[in-house]
């Protein structure tokens, strides 16, 4: 049986591929780009593969935009539109961390307290959170991000219990690094105010960081993935991709037990 599936953030990278690939196994997409120029190039590329998918653009930023998620009906909302940026969290200009929380936590959770309406009106559906590697590990000069997707992670476990006796799901999905662009973006605005004379932080650190970028996962596996979870009826809390950043990730938080200063 077809879902309909609302998804934001479906411009580029996963949320796009997943968008498309949910359409072409049968479901109702209902797809949503930050900007118009984004909705054309994907209007066009479903066109081009004989898909039928809704596109508008919302910038999850604007109130008039969230507004029309009432006008959906859905089964499942994905709430995936995010902007990734790094830095180091002492140094970091808040204009740029309060940008971040804007849209990864503030912005996300208006689109979802609409969603939750909808569908608690309904009495059954399912929200995912795409969150990311990121809301479990902590990588230096990634804090911008992490932190957002920290606070997504308390969002999500909590909602969870909230809403359960509503008949609505809620879970998470958590990529590990993909090449997306989404990563490599995030290295470039640290450069327009990051100071070798100002700054504390040594530049070859953060460079040694982003270079670790380089090698990436492919991200058709992880839209195959999101693909398989998002519709899917009976998963876990918690999908983490690919199998070895998911043992990374346990481990990881094994050791902050066991971690001292």
């Amino acid at each position: 049986m077809g879902k309909t599936i609302f998804i934001t953030g479906a411009g580029s990278g996963l949320g796009k591929g997943a968008s498309l690939g949910l359409a072409k196994k049968g479901h109702r997409v209902i797809a949503t780009t930050e900007l118009t120029s984004q909705k054309t190039d994907l209007m066009r590329e479903a066109e081009k593969r004989g898909l039928d998918i809704e596109v508008f653009k919302l910038d999850i930023k604007n109130e008039r935009d969230r507004e029309q998620i009432l006008q959906y009906d859905f089964d499942v909302f994905v709430a995936n539109a995010a902007i990734n940026e790094g830095g180091p969290l002492a140094e970091v200009p808040m204009d740029r961390f309060r940008a971040l929380f804007e849209v990864n936590v503030f912005a996300t959770l208006e689109t979802v307290q609409l969603a939750a309406q909808k569908l608690v009106k309904k009495g059954s559906g399912k929200i995912v959170f795409m969150s990311s590697m990121a809301g479990i590990s902590a990588t230096p000069y990634v804090g911008p991000y992490t932190s957002t997707k920290h606070a997504i992670e308390g969002i999500a476990q909590t909602m969870k219990s909230e809403l359960e006796e509503f008949g609505v799901k809620v879970a998470t999905i958590n990529p590990g690094a993909f090449e997306t662009g989404f990563n490599k973006r995030a290295g470039e605005e640290i450069w327009k105010w990051f100071d070798d004379e100002k700054n504390f932080t040594r530049k070859e650190d953060i460079l040694e960081q982003q270079k670790g970028l380089e090698d990436q996962f492919d991200p058709e596996d992880m839209i195959q993935k999101m693909i398989e979870i998002i519709p899917a009826d009976h998963h876990k809390f918690r999908t983490v991709y690919p199998e070895e950043t998911e043992k990374q990730l346990k481990q990881t938080q094994k050791e902050r037990w066991e971690m001292e200063i």
